[in-house]
């Protein structure tokens, strides 16, 4: 398949899946992205995003691997103009990171709305001590601060970071997840110390199937804006299962957003607890990369 077809390809499946979810899609925010980073998205991991935050979905997301051995993600971002560096710490923070851990792929993340939003480290094969991380340069204070916190509830250990430079903002994705970190009562303890609404039970079985939990941090807050409970992906989805109500709309979306592969549609659903509540992110995947197909995989024991 020759990169404009695989640009193609993808931009129509995240347009009709724009279409499912009502959310008006501007080729010039979504076109320019796919074609700065086309190598290898024939082989690409691609996966939507939508937020029951706001009803119907103001925005649509979507997330596409990059391959680490290609082009500096964020050189090729200032160079199509999705990035102008100005000197915030947010601007460098990749490259203590490249230097820091062995990446082993890059997602880049954008709205059909908004643009370019995000440059993701994923480093399974590498994961690190929050303690160290905390000590690169360009990382928020705040980490430094909550580092402690985290750990004491059993977040220590992370496999990906997500840099999100117009919000300069920062996730970090925690693995390794201990039976006693996802258990009640030091999920709602956390829940106390962070200063967030304590779950509810439906939350918490939900937050129990966790793989990955996940923190936003600010460089211009002193905690932890937000937290995210995520189990693995799954082939198929029960809307029923989930610890709060989808609409119409949104079900039909998860239902029949564009997949590049048989069968019934393999979806993420995360739970996100900011200070003003809670709300579900619900990702179908259009197709799966190579590392995302075994990191599933060996979290289900089975082949995805």
């Amino acid at each position: 398949m020759s990169p404009e077809t695989g640009i193609q390809e993808v931009y129509a499946a995240i347009a009709a899946a724009a279409r499912l979810a009502s959310v008006p899609c501007a080729r010039e925010k979504v076109h320019p992205i796919l074609s700065a980073y086309a190598d290898g998205l024939d082989r690409a991991g691609v996966v939507y995003s939508i937020s029951t935050s706001q009803s119907p979905p103001a925005e649509l997301d979507y997330t596409v691997t990059v391959p680490a051995a290609g082009p500096d993600p964020y050189a090729t971002a200032v160079r199509h103009g999705f990035i102008v560096p100005d000197g915030h710490p947010v601007h460098t923070l990749l490259s203590h990171l490249q230097s820091r851990c062995e990446i082993s792929e890059y997602l880049i993340d954008g709205g059909v709305v908004g643009g370019f939003n995000k440059i993701y480290a994923h480093f399974p094969q590498d994961v690190q001590k929050i303690s160290r991380l905390a000590e690169l340069p360009g990382m928020p204070p705040a980490l430094a601060r909550c580092a402690g916190l985290l750990e004491r509830h059993g977040l220590s250990d992370v496999a990906m970071i997500g840099i999100d430079y117009p919000r300069r903002t920062l996730n970090l994705y925690f693995t390794q997840l201990s039976e006693q970190c996802r258990a009640p009562q030091t999920l709602l303890s956390l829940h106390r110390e962070i200063g967030l609404p304590a779950p509810g039970q439906p939350m918490l079985a939900f937050a129990r199937r966790s793989f990955r939990i996940y923190t936003t941090l600010s460089w211009d807050s002193a905690g932890i804006e937000r937290i995210c409970y995520a189990p693995p992906p799954a082939r198929g989805w029960d809307p029923a299962a989930l610890p709060a109500p989808v609409t119409a709309q949104v079900q039909a979306f998860v239902d029949g957003a564009p997949r590049a592969y048989e069968g019934e549609p393999i979806v993420i659903a995360a739970v996100k607890w900011a200070p003003e509540g809670h709300y579900l992110n619900l990702g179908p995947y259009y197709q799966l990369s190579p590392l995302m197909r075994k990191v599933i995989s060996a979290v289900h024991n089975k082949e995805i």
